[in-house]
């Protein structure tokens, strides 16, 4: 079974193509900042993303049969985990997401690539909408704005699975706090398989990450908004944009952080030195939704790589469980693997509604 999994990120694309569930071809396309500019909206790069890629795979001698194409899931209304065969209505959500992000691209390309092959079936899988909140964690102090989740569902389980496997236990029976940061960070409580309490990375939930702001005073909040220097479209891309090590330092490379902090930078090490100490107070927060039982704690994402961010995150909360590391994220794994089982009947096709 030939597979393509499509991974689009905000600058980058990334390609795999696996015969079965292995890993074959991989690839990374890079979109200049230059380049995206030219587009005023996220929708607007689907032409260009889709003949890079497709001018990747020829570049690297693919042959384009495959027998499926998954995308990286859009920013649809909430569902359940899962595998979904794209069709026309998730296609039509995709197109109207209820937040923009390059994600929703992924399902859009997935689906007209996959029409130009014959019996070419298209799929994606665990999209960062994925609800399976507790009633309990859906209650905010204000009705109209209830708790919503987006976060990085599709990794966040691949890699609790992974490490469910390597340790011998069941994913179904323990209680994992994951934690994925990238550019943005999320965090969830994994309950016997289960995402029960999860932030929402894109909305202002949780500790600032690099671009994003994060949980921020309320009250200050509103008069920023209201005192005539931003408009909506400006304040929303200043906080999940503009804001984080970018507004600090003018960087959103933790990398190029570290290279200041081992020059003496003392700036830069109280910044990073924050952005831990928030990750590590919300993932905290998270022991309370099972009672403070916890089997372990899992750090995954590219900043995972770094060792000033990883220790000093384990030095806080090590109290609490054990501390494993992942680096990087598996998502195309993650799609192509999911995808395979359903194909061979071990994973249930879902519909979207």
């Amino acid at each position: 079974m030939r597979i393509l999994a499509i991974n689009p990120g905000m600058i980058s694309t990334k390609v795999g193509v696996f015969e079965d569930d292995q890993l074959l071809m991989h690839a990374t396309i890079n979109h200049p900042y230059e380049e995206l500019c030219r587009y005023p909206f996220i929708m607007d790069e689907f032409d260009y993303r889709k003949e890079k890629l497709i001018e990747e795979l020829q570049r690297q001698g693919v042959d384009m049969k495959f027998d499926v194409i998954v995308g990286r899931g859009g920013l649809v209304k909430p569902i359940e985990s899962g595998v979904y065969e794209l069709n026309d209505k998730v296609i039509e959500d995709t197109k109207t997401p209820r937040l923009h992000h390059a994600c929703n691209l992924g399902s859009l390309i997935a689906l007209s690539m996959a029409k130009e092959i014959p019996g070419c079936r298209a799929f994606t899988v665990d999209p960062g909408v994925v609800d399976e909140l507790d009633d309990v964690a859906r209650i905010t102090g204000m009705p109209e704005l209830p708790h919503q989740t987006i976060w990085h569902a599709l990794n966040q389980r691949e890699i609790a699975k992974r490490y469910c496997r390597e340790h011998g236990v069941k994913y179904e029976e323990q209680d994992l706090i994951v934690c994925h940061m990238g550019s943005g960070i999320s965090f969830a409580m994994h309950k016997h398989g289960r995402a029960v309490e999860c932030s929402d990375a894109l909305s202002g939930d949780g500790p600032f990450s690099p671009s994003r702001a994060g949980m921020l005073p309320t009250v200050q909040l509103v008069k920023l908004c209201y005192n005539g220097q931003y408009t909506e479209k400006e304040m929303l891309r200043k906080i999940n944009g503009h804001s984080g090590l970018t507004a600090h330092l003018g960087t959103n490379d933790v990398r190029e952080v570290e290279r200041r902090i081992n020059e003496g930078d003392e700036h830069a090490r109280l910044v990073l030195s924050a952005m831990v100490y928030q990750i590590s107070r919300w993932l905290c927060s998270l022991a309370p939704v099972t009672n403070g039982h916890v089997d372990a704690i899992i750090l995954t994402g590219a900043i995972s790589h770094s060792k000033f961010v990883t220790e000093g995150i384990k030095e806080r909360i090590q109290f609490l469980a054990p501390v494993f590391i992942y680096p990087g994220e598996d998502e195309l794994t993650a799609l192509a693997t999911n995808v395979y089982r359903a194909m061979k009947g071990e994973q249930e096709i879902k519909v979207y509604k």
